[in-house]
């Protein structure tokens, strides 16, 4: 069995050093395009290395801040006596607001700058919060009675803490797949070592 791994390792090996023009130029293979094969290993076989526990922390994350943005949204829009739709706008809003600034404080402790630690921030969160907000409010608009509940009552915060539960189930994966591509909080890993 191991013979016929390492033959297969070998075979792959080849093919892929086959598809970069063969030996010619290696050297300049080497120097040139060590970003490369780092991009390879994420692509092609990174997803194996990825932990389900991973993946779950960064969703932990990301829900951290949608769950403080969507129950803020909530308790402001119904305290205010808004409609439906303008607070479901402005817990939407405040859950990426909460999501992105979570990230961004981690970030900035690394000492990067803010317009870095931005983008950083954009490119880690943004998928994920939007799957994650797709899931709660597309939940909570379906489940007949929850848009109209109010934080009196029971419907209001059993309906949200499924919602926000279904949200983290449907997510995992999702940051599971990025990370294993060397996107969402893998990139944010860079900056915590």
């Amino acid at each position: 069995m191991q013979h016929e791994a390492h033959t297969e390792h070998e075979h792959h090996a080849h093919q892929e050093h086959e598809g970069h023009g063969g030996h010619e130029g290696h050297e300049g293979h080497t120097g040139g395009h060590t970003h490369h094969g780092d991009a390879h290993a994420h692509h092609g076989h990174g997803g194996g290395k990825v932990s389900w526990s991973m993946a779950a922390q960064a969703t932990l994350h990301c829900l951290t801040g949608c769950a403080i943005g969507e129950i803020l949204g909530m308790i402001v829009g119904t305290a205010l006596g808004w409609g439906n739709m303008p607070t479901m706008v402005l817990a939407i809003v405040l859950a990426f607001f909460f999501g992105y600034s979570l990230t961004l404080r981690g970030i900035t402790k690394a000492e990067v700058d803010f317009r870095t630690a931005f983008k950083v921030a954009l490119a880690a969160d943004t998928l994920s919060i939007a799957v994650m907000e797709l899931i709660d409010n597309g939940v909570i608009a379906l489940w007949p009675a929850a848009m109209d509940a109010t934080l009196a009552q029971a419907l209001f915060w059993g309906s949200l803490a499924i919602s926000l539960a279904l949200a983290f189930v449907i997510t995992t994966p999702v940051n599971k797949w990025m990370i294993g591509r060397g996107k969402g909080h893998a990139v944010v890993h860079q900056y915590h070592h």
